[in-house]
């Protein structure tokens, strides 16, 4: 089904995908919040966050202890928070690449996004930047992402086209010297042990420690990222017809193109800079909405953004609690289930078998 203007239709099972999205992962933060080394009621977590809410005085909290109550609002729901944010950005700049490339193997951490922002995080750590003041962390962030993304598409592009092959050995190669630089730059800078050892955690991907801070320091540009990428629906709905058809449409294919590269850009600066290097989000969950959604971008942007929060907020309560008292790092976890995804993904286009 499509619409007048060329563009894939919106069908039920779309519209009912939203909803679903929305309450799973409601759901899924409430229990989030519940379960830890103190476990705490579904019931409470639901009256501390809507004390917070409401206006004062709307929730009684009597019976309530006060340290339940920092427990669930200052400690486990902006690590809720950031992993929402974190996922949500992932998946939408995974989808926008996807579509813009019309490659379903496109994704930050495939090609090389993902660390090369976090190259650019590194050098505010070992500067002192990152210490000086909050902003430069996701500033630097946004550049090295930016700056990986704009040379990988440069070296994978010819005339027009973005080869699979050329595009993954191209975002491997630099995803690999973005990576040995930053620890060459750790290994070199003068900083103390502890500082060393909180950098090389932070590049395995992890969200130990949030709070509200990050949560403010990720929003904005999440948000900023999120509505630009909506605004270009119909565009890159277009642009899965080819450039010649799209341009043909109306449709201003290198502005959209540099448009859309920059916001992947900033997203993936932004969840990188709060999250350290989170891989596979935007590649397994676009995918997966895909089939089940089609390619309409009116519904798959909104959905990957529901759909990338609820993924990352399942794993990060799994690297809390499949080992205790030990944290598994967000990083290994989303690589165990997105390594044999992308394998079974390579296999197919190897095959000669289109993507959904």
């Amino acid at each position: 089904m499509t619409d007048t203007d060329g563009r894939p239709g919106v069908g039920g099972a779309a519209r009912a995908a939203l909803p679903l999205l929305a309450v799973l992962l409601a759901a899924a933060a409430v229990t989030a919040i519940s379960i830890g080394s103190t476990g705490i009621a579904w019931g409470t977590v639901v009256r501390v966050l809507a004390s917070r809410a409401l206006p004062a005085g709307w929730i009684d909290l009597g019976g309530i202890s006060e340290a339940e109550q920092v427990i669930v609002w200052l400690i486990r729901t902006p690590r809720v928070a950031v992993a929402a944010l974190v996922g949500g950005a992932l998946a939408v700049a995974g989808t926008q690449m996807q579509g813009l490339f019309r490659n379903p193997l496109a994704e930050p951490s495939v090609i090389g996004i993902s660390q090369g922002a976090a190259l650019g995080a590194v050098v505010t750590f070992v500067s002192g930047l990152a210490a000086a003041a909050v902003f430069w962390l996701p500033l630097f962030a946004f550049a090295g992402a930016l700056a990986a993304l704009a040379a990988v598409h440069a070296v994978a592009t010819r005339a027009g086209r973005t080869p699979v092959a050329t595009l993954l050995l191209a975002g491997i190669a630099l995803g690999s010297l973005s990576t040995a630089v930053a620890t060459l730059l750790i290994s070199l800078s003068v900083v103390n042990w502890q500082v060393a050892n909180e950098v090389v955690f932070w590049l395995m991907g992890g969200l130990d420690n949030r709070t509200w801070t990050h949560v403010w320091m990720c929003l904005p540009p999440v948000a900023m990222g999120a509505v630009a990428a909506r605004w270009h629906t119909r565009d890159l709905d277009l642009l899965l017809l080819g450039e010649e058809t799209a341009a043909s449409l109306g449709v201003d294919v290198e502005r959209v193109r540099r448009t859309m590269l920059a916001t992947a850009a900033m997203l993936t600066g932004a969840a990188v800079a709060v999250s350290g290097v989170i891989g596979f989000v935007g590649l397994i969950v676009p995918h997966m909405l895909r089939l089940v959604l089609g390619p309409s971008h009116r519904t798959l942007l909104p959905a990957a953004m529901l759909g990338g929060a609820l993924f990352v907020i399942v794993c990060d309560l799994l690297a809390r609690t499949v080992h205790p008292p030990t944290e598994i790092r967000l990083g290994i976890i989303t690589a165990a289930c997105g390594a044999p995804f992308f394998l079974y993904l390579l296999r197919r286009q190897r095959g000669g078998m289109a993507a959904p």
